[in-house]
């Protein structure tokens, strides 16, 4: 059941501060941790998967001493469907080359709609970071539940500031077969971010202004991805 914007505001308040950090469980090479984020928007690759509006996300996550995770997030959602949330199943493996500085991540991802299974799909994800940068490429063969091949490449930016401020930008492109959109729609999309975050009193705080292109604009819609200042704060557990 869709729960309301404001009675779901009031649950996920309720959750950020009331929540333990005894969730949190370690034990040889196993560890859980859990997370919950109370934000102005929720934004996905620049465009706004909540109509621009208020989102309310959690996940819990496993990992192995040996590189193994795997874990859930969900948030809500709004597309004018029957859609109302997304839950999201991943399970990776990341490490470093040796002692080179080079670290390496391999995923896939499962983003399922529950009340809308017409819109399931699944990614496969790949990394390299190095100091101070990321390069990553999704890759599905089904994107969007369309049948068709997408394409998302990101680089992707963290450095440390001063009192404990990490400031954080990047950009990504989104290469998508001709037949997702239909003819006359453009076949890609740029997105852009840059913020900065804090953890103080036991939280962390996120400033991020995320923006897109024109083509942006016309395949998800200028309203999804005008330039905007999105807000987040978050619990982990």
């Amino acid at each position: 059941m869709k729960l309301t914007k404001i009675s779901a505001l009031c649950l996920a308040a309720s959750t950020l501060f009331t929540a333990s950090s005894a969730m949190a469980w370690e034990s040889g090479d196993h560890s859980t941790s859990a997370s919950v984020a109370l934000g102005t928007d929720y934004m996905w690759r620049g465009a706004s998967q909540s109509q621009n509006n208020a989102a309310i996300s959690g996940s819990f996550d496993y990992a192995h001493a040996s590189g193994f995770y795997a874990g859930t997030w969900a948030s809500n959602v709004d597309f004018n469907s029957s859609a109302s949330a997304e839950v999201d199943l991943y399970a990776g493996f990341g490490s470093e080359f040796g002692e080179t500085g080079i670290g390496y991540d391999v995923s896939v991802l499962r983003y399922i709609y529950p009340t809308d299974a017409t819109l399931n799909w699944n990614e496969y994800l790949a990394s390299l970071s190095y100091s101070y940068f990321t390069v990553g490429i999704g890759y599905s063969a089904d994107v969007f539940n369309t049948e068709e091949t997408g394409v998302y490449y990101s680089l992707g930016f963290d450095y440390d500031l001063p009192m404990d401020v990490a400031l954080s930008a990047g950009v990504g492109y989104y290469d998508f077969n001709k037949a997702v959109w239909g003819a006359g729609n453009p076949d890609s999309a740029v997105d852009y971010h840059i913020g900065v975050s804090k953890e103080m009193a036991g939280f962390g705080f996120d400033l991020t202004y995320i923006d897109s292109d024109k083509d942006a604009g016309q395949l998800y819609g200028k309203s999804a991805t005008d330039g905007r200042v999105v807000f987040t704060i978050s619990k982990s557990m």
